[in-house]
C-alpha cells in the first residue's frame, strides 16, 4: 500500500514539474550519478586506529559521548554498511591516514604506505565503493601549532615525507579501484596569539608544498584546504582561504570548499561561482557550522541548499565532489551518517529541480517580480515525492523509515560494544 502512495505522489509531482519544464525521469538519473564521499570519521568522533594515537589536537574537537562508537577497523566498517544500506546511490568512503590498518604495529607518520591500507582497497572492491583520502598532521607528538610551515627543518620535513608518502598511498588506491581517488590536504597551522612572522609561515608552507607535489601520481587528485582559525590557533591561519585559492589557481589544484571554515557572514556557496572561471574543480566538505567550525551533521538549511543550487547553476556538476566532513558524537552515529547524507541528497535534488532556463530568462529580462514569485512557488513543490521514488527505486527505506533499521541496529550490535 505504501508503495503505491509513493508512486502515487511520484506521479503528481512529475506532472507539477513537466508545467515547470522539468524532466524528474533525468532528475532521477542524476541523482543516481550523485556520488557522496562519506567520512569514516564520524563512526568513532576522528580517533583512528593508531597505536601510539594521543589526544584530539590541532583544533579539531568532536563532542558527546554517546555509547557504542566504533573501537576499531571491524565495527567501524560494519557501521559504514549499516549507514550506506540506508542511503541511496552508491557512494565513496573518505579516509584518513590514521585510519589504516596497522594491526597493533607502531607506525609513526613518516613511515606508512600503502600496505597498511591493502585490506581496505580489498574491502572497498569487495563492497563496490571507491576511496579518497586525507593527510593526518594533527593529533600527534610533532604536530603542535605548526606543520608544513614549521621553521624547524626536522619537524617540517617529517611532515613533507608524511604527506608525500600520502600521496602515495592515495594513487595506489586509485590504480586498485582504476578510478582517481581525491586527496585531501588540510594543516591546521595557525598562532594562538599575535604574530609578527606571517610571510616567514606561509613562505615556508608554499615551499612544503612545492616539494611535495613535486611527484606526479596519476591516479590521484590534490585538493588543498582552507581555514579561518581553529580552536588554540584563534589569530592567525597560515593556510587561509586566500593562501590557498592563489596556490590552486596557480598550480592546477582542486581547491576544498568546507562549509564550516568561514566567516559565520560569509557565503560558501557564494565562493563557487567566484572560484570556477580560476581552477578546474571543486572538492566540499559539506558540514553544519553552529557559529564556528562545530561540524554538526548536516540538514537541510539554507545555506547547504544554496550551495547545491549554485553548482546546478554554474553548470557545474562535472566539476565538484561532493565530500561529507560532520562528526557528531552526541547522537546515534549511524543516524547522524544516515541524516547528514540523505540531507545533502535532497538538497540536490531540490537543485536539480529547478526550472534553470526559465528563471534565468526572467532574471535577464528584468522581470525580478517573476523570478522572486516562483523562487517562492518552488519552495513548496512536491520535491520530496520525487526524493521518495528515488530511495524507493534503490530499495531502502522512504521516509523515516530508517530510523527502526537504526533502532534495530542499536539494540543488535552498537549496544553491545561496552
Amino acid at each position: 500500500m505504501k508503495t503505491e502512495l509513493i508512486n502515487q505522489a511520484y506521479a503528481v509531482a512529475r506532472e507539477r514539474y513537466a508545467e515547470w519544464g522539468v524532466d524528474t525521469e533525468q532528475v532521477l538519473r542524476q541523482l543516481q550519478d550523485f556520488h557522496l564521499s562519506m567520512h569514516c570519521w564520524q563512526a568513532d568522533d576522528v580517533a583512528g586506529f593508531e597505536v601510539q594515537a594521543g589526544a584530539m589536537s590541532g583544533g579539531i574537537q568532536s563532542t558527546g559521548n554517546y555509547p557504542g562508537k566504533a573501537r576499531n577497523i571491524d565495527e567501524l566498517r560494519s557501521d559504514v554498511l549499516m549507514a550506506q544500506s540506508l542511503i541511496p546511490g552508491e557512494h565513496r568512503l573518505n579516509l584518513h591516514e590514521i585510519y589504516g590498518d596497522f594491526q597493533g604495529k607502531v607506525v609513526d607518520r613518516d613511515e606508512v604506505d600503502a600496505s597498511y591500507f591493502q585490506s581496505w582497497m580489498e574491502w572497498a572492491r569487495e563492497h563496490n565503493t571507491k576511496l579518497d583520502f586525507n593527510s593526518s598532521s594533527f593529533s600527534h607528538p610533532k604536530s603542535g601549532s605548526l606543520s608544513l610551515a614549521n621553521p624547524d627543518e626536522g619537524i617540517r620535513h617529517f611532515w613533507i615525507e608524511h604527506t608525500r608518502r600520502c600521496r602515495e598511498i592515495a594513487n595506489a588506491m586509485g590504480e586498485a579501484q582504476n578510478d582517481p581517488c581525491i586527496m585531501n590536504l588540510w594543516v591546521h597551522d595557525g598562532c594562538k596569539d599575535v604574530s609578527v612572522n606571517h610571510a616567514l609561515y606561509r613562505n615556508l608552507l608554499k615551499q612544503s608544498l612545492d616539494e611535495i607535489f613535486a611527484t606526479p601520481q596519476p591516479m590521484m587528485k590534490d585538493c588543498i584546504e582552507g581555514k579561518v582559525f581553529g580552536i588554540g590557533l584563534e589569530s592567525f591561519t597560515v593556510g587561509s582561504h586566500d593562501f590557498y585559492t592563489a596556490y590552486a589557481a596557480a598550480n592546477d589544484k582542486i581547491l576544498t570548499i568546507d562549509t564550516g571554515h568561514y566567516h559565520p557572514t560569509e557565503s560558501p556557496a557564494d565562493k563557487v561561482s567566484a572560484v570556477l572561471p580560476f581552477v578546474k574543480e571543486l572538492m566540499l566538505h559539506v558540514s553544519r557550522p553552529v557559529r564556528w567550525d562545530s561540524d554538526h551533521v548536516t540538514i537541510m538549511d539554507d545555506p547547504t541548499q544554496e550551495l547545491f543550487s549554485e553548482i546546478v547553476r554554474a553548470q557545474a556538476l562535472d566539476r565538484v565532489h561532493y565530500g561529507l566532513d560532520f562528526f557528531d558524537g552526541s547522537i546515534n552515529r549511524i543516524g547522524a551518517y544516515v541524516i547528514g547524507s540523505r540531507a545533502a541528497q535532497k538538497c540536490m535534488c531540490r537543485a536539480l529541480l529547478e526550472p534553470q532556463s526559465l528563471l534565468a530568462r526572467h532574471e535577464l529580462a528584468g522581470e525580478g517580480y517573476k523570478l522572486l514569485a516562483l523562487l517562492e512557488e518552488l519552495k513548496a513543490m512536491p520535491w520530496q515525492a520525487v526524493y521518495d521514488e528515488f530511495c524507493l527505486r534503490n530499495d531502502v527505506p522512504v521516509g523515516s523509515d530508517f530510523l527502526t533499521e537504526i533502532e534495530r541496529y542499536e539494540q543488535t550490535v552498537t549496544s553491545k560494544r561496552g
